[in-house]
């Protein structure tokens, strides 16, 4: 049986097709920051009046259906995390979020709100560092970077 063409298969012919073969330079530049939510900057805003501590945003939008982005903050004692839930609850309704939900405000270690597209975790100190939120939000997918939360204010 004749071979009308070149054979593929042979190790040469294989190197010198593949070197004529045009390489695509990939891009290296990063994919821009998502736009903040009105809502993520009201809430980082407030807390920041409130004198929360080490604020922290997670943007989870593409890796979870929960949320969109999750704030995370301490306060100095028990009472100044159920003061900050108890003003930053009464804010959200006062910018026509209904629904907002709250727990743990009676025990004031970590109090949750969850504000629809942002959940907010508020800590005292020694709660915080305990289940390390950021840590485990913080863990890229499977293939994909770990994705850095973003400190805010000015102890970040």
């Amino acid at each position: 049986m004749l071979n009308a063409g070149p054979n593929r298969d042979h190790p040469q012919v294989r190197s010198r097709t593949l070197s004529r073969t045009p390489r695509v330079k990939l891009s290296s530049d990063k994919k821009a920051p998502p736009a903040e939510s009105p809502l993520l900057t009201r809430i980082v805003s407030s807390l920041d009046d409130d004198k929360a501590e080490d604020i922290v945003k997670i943007d989870l939008s593409g890796r979870s259906s929960l949320c969109d982005a999750i704030v995370i903050a301490t306060g100095r004692s028990t009472r100044h995390v159920a003061s900050l839930a108890e003003n930053l609850a009464r804010k959200l309704k006062e910018w026509g979020l209904s629904g907002v939900r709250v727990e743990g405000l009676t025990q004031g270690d970590w109090v949750l709100i969850d504000a629809g597209d942002v959940i907010v975790h508020l800590f005292r100190a020694e709660v915080r560092s305990y289940y390390d939120l950021e840590g485990m939000w913080s863990v890229g997918e499977a293939g994909a970077k770990a994705q850095k939360p973003e400190r805010v204010g000015s102890a970040a």
